[in-house]
């Protein structure tokens, strides 16, 4: 399960890159009941997205050439120059050099041989996100990339990353866990085969009714992609879109038991 105590390879922080912030905010506070709060005036329009105080995800304004609005998630390393030089060498592509982000870390922006973007994120008074795994957080990150196996070997060799092969409707589903601790619990997401045309990470938010998040979505100038539908023994999600097209996904989990 997804957690705060982050470990090598685990999904510690989601942002999301957008051509109008303030309109962004705006959506994701009716949709998921975020507050937005600025980083500051030194921070470029970069701010954190907030439930009861607590840091569950972030936002700001679309930096790179020619970039689509997307959310982007970061996994967490020792070294962000390390794991840099490890992407390169294993066929990936750094889009941003490592630089610190003042004195709450290191990051850099990559992408994997399978044309999927992230970034990672050496911590220094920030270890990460400070809530998730509850309702309206982030509880799953997902990668769909045409080649599976051949992205999961790079991951691997820059995480440890460990995975289980599970049979889903038409397709090998894998479930990726991080290097250390029991294979299950350490899970956090999951890879499938790529159906459109973009390789890309989408993160998950759990929320109490995946129907009614697809119905506010729409109203709130979004648009579903995928309507909800019922996975065996996960739960039930659907795939939507904020107004200015970057993906995410909700998933309200089936019960334990």
């Amino acid at each position: 399960m997804l957690g705060t105590q982050f470990t090598t390879g685990s999904p510690s922080w989601i942002d999301l890159g957008s051509p109008d912030t303030e309109a962004a905010a705006a959506f994701y506070g009716a949709v998921l009941g975020w507050e937005f709060r600025s980083a500051g005036p030194d921070a470029g329009g970069y701010g954190f997205f907030q439930q009861d105080g607590r840091t569950v995800a972030a936002l700001g304004p679309l930096t790179e050439e020619g970039a689509s609005s997307a959310w982007t998630v970061y996994f967490r390393t020792p070294d962000a120059d390390a794991t840099q030089k490890a992407a390169e060498s294993a066929g990936g592509t750094v889009r941003v050099p490592a630089f610190d982000v003042m004195d709450a870390g290191r990051m850099a922006a990559l992408t994997d041989p399978g044309g999927a973007q992230f970034a990672v994120w050496q911590p220094g008074t920030t270890q990460g996100l400070e809530r998730t795994s509850s309702v309206n957080t982030l509880v799953w990150a997902e990668l769909h990339v045409a080649d599976p196996e051949s992205v999961l070997a790079f991951y691997r060799t820059l995480f440890g990353w460990r995975w289980a092969e599970m049979e889903a409707p038409g397709m090998t589903y894998r479930v990726i866990s991080t290097a250390e601790g029991d294979q299950e619990d350490a899970s956090f997401g999951g890879v499938a085969e790529l159906q459109g045309k973009t390789p890309h990470w989408i993160p998950y938010f759990a929320v109490e009714d995946a129907d009614a998040m697809a119905r506010t979505a729409q109203g709130n100038g979004g648009s579903v992609l995928m309507p909800a539908a019922d996975i065996p023994d996960v739960g039930r999600i659907a795939w939507l879109a904020d107004p200015f097209g970057a993906p995410f996904a909700v998933l309200k989990p089936a019960p334990m038991g």
